[in-house]
């Protein structure tokens, strides 16, 4: 009922002006997030939540430099995306993914366009790929074949002498999944995987009690608990069996071989339990990773672009794909 009363409630907030959705979701988007279930069925009615972030224009009064990127539409089988191209090229491509818990998100949120636009200007030509959400009956696989098909197609089509893949939190999930799967044979490896706040494990990794309480008490930070995550993997997974499967959590299972990996996590982030026990994982199997936190960030930092910590966070996922990694 409570889900059915939010979504609802959301298709309202849809049809206001850009200013005052931002000014009614701006109060509720901190804090823990509803039941998976109501936030399942909420999203179901509503369509998605409203896209509240800034505006082409209001980006490109900040940042003059995003309004030299290009941006067009391929077909990609069934696959929504958007290709990003700056007036100069390095040489770098990369297939970006968003996040939105499975279940939210679109190539619109700045965690996508925002993304896209600024590594693009920095001459790096960018695929953002959108994907089936686990929505009315919705589960894996169908996001990890989208986003592989959308990478296959980078492969044969972007004209890239080094294409990497990454995405952020979901996002950071079905990539870490999918690297996995090229790995195993399902085409060809990236030259490095770059994952943002991910969630890679179907539980949270065991951390300190204090740590969990700190994000909760943390100001405009998201609260994902413990049995939220494991509620909306058990949502994503579709099955008890799936929950294990390697490359719907590539925190299962083996790990080595894996391309070269970058790690950003959010220090006001329970996500970071995850982002961190990967990075450890991958170490211990011999793969090449490069783990960075931003300070004082709350999870979904880089979708917030008029911010020192998606700055700072732009900035290392850029040195690291152009070969000058930050500390």
């Amino acid at each position: 009922m409570m889900g059915s009363v939010l979504g609802y409630a959301l298709r309202v907030v849809r049809v206001l002006p850009r200013p005052v959705q931002r000014a009614v979701l701006g109060r509720a988007s901190a804090g823990e997030p509803p039941a998976v279930a109501d936030f399942v069925r909420m999203l179901e009615i509503a369509g998605d939540m409203p896209e509240t972030g800034p505006t082409d224009a209001e980006l490109f009064a900040r940042f003059p430099e995003l309004a030299k990127v290009t941006v067009s539409e391929p077909a990609i089988a069934g696959v929504p995306a958007r290709f990003y191209r700056g007036p100069e090229s390095s040489g770098v491509g990369f297939v970006w993914v968003h996040g939105g818990a499975f279940v939210s998100g679109s190539l619109s949120m700045a965690e996508a366009h925002f993304v896209a636009l600024a590594l693009a200007a920095r001459g790096i030509a960018v695929l953002s790929l959108d994907y089936r959400k686990a929505l009315h009956g919705g589960h894996f696989p169908q996001a990890s074949d989208d986003v592989l098909t959308g990478w296959l197609w980078a492969a044969q089509n972007m004209d890239a002498e080094r294409l990497h893949l990454g995405g952020a939190s979901a996002g950071g999930n079905i990539v870490a999944g999918v690297s996995k799967r090229l790995r195993d044979g399902a085409g060809p490896a990236p030259a490095s995987v770059v994952l943002v706040y991910p969630a890679v494990h179907a539980e949270l990794p065991e951390w300190p009690a204090e740590q969990f309480a700190i994000v909760r008490r943390a100001r405009n930070a998201v609260y994902f608990s413990p049995t939220w995550v494991a509620e909306m993997s058990r949502h994503y997974a579709g099955s008890d069996e799936t929950l294990k499967d390697p490359y719907a959590f590539a925190g299962n299972g083996d790990v080595g071989g894996l391309p070269p990996t970058f790690v950003l996590n959010c220090e006001a982030d329970t996500l970071r339990a995850s982002g961190e026990a990967y990075a450890g994982q991958l170490r211990a199997a011999g793969v090449e990773v490069s783990v960075h936190m931003e300070p004082g960030a709350a999870h979904g930092c880089v979708g917030d672009p008029f911010t020192s910590a998606a700055a700072n966070s732009i900035d290392r996922i850029a040195g690291w794909l152009l070969g000058r990694p930050l500390s």
